[in-house]
């Protein structure tokens, strides 16, 4: 395996001009690590915050994004989806400095979903099965 090198990231200078800097962000970690005050990067390079908590479903294994504070006061969350890497020291987003402006706030609670085993031996789990429905209920 090759030894791991800084990731080089573009940066933009005092006058706007953009420039490419070696940022060690550290090892690729799983969101169950992530600690709050880790710099978050958007794809362009600029710092767009740092990490307040992470928002996620640990008993199903299920990663719903992070919420970061930004540098004017508030907080964003970001779903998953926009999230390109996890590091020791960096988060990674896919999205650039301008889409990340834009980012909601966070609000409320995620529902979480969950199989219920003990409603998958009657026959209501076959009709369910064929009509490719699930056995699935919403957990409050």
């Amino acid at each position: 395996m090759p030894p791991l090198r800084p990731r080089a990231r573009p940066r933009r200078g005092a006058r706007g001009a953009v420039s490419s800097v070696s940022v060690d962000e550290g090892l690729p970690i799983a969101y169950e690590v992530l600690e709050k005050g880790i710099p978050v990067l958007a794809s362009d390079g600029v710092q767009v915050g740092t990490v307040h908590h992470v928002v996620a479903a640990p008993e199903q294994d299920i990663f719903h994004g992070i919420v970061i504070a930004v540098p004017t006061g508030g907080r964003r969350f970001v779903e998953a989806a926009d999230v390109d890497a996890l590091h020791e020291r960096g988060v990674d987003l896919r999205i650039d400095s301008e889409a990340a402006a834009q980012l909601p706030e966070p609000h409320g609670g995620t529902a979480v979903y969950a199989e219920d085993p003990g409603a998958m031996k009657g026959w209501q789990h076959w009709v369910h099965l064929l009509g490719m429905r699930g056995d699935w209920r919403r957990e409050d």
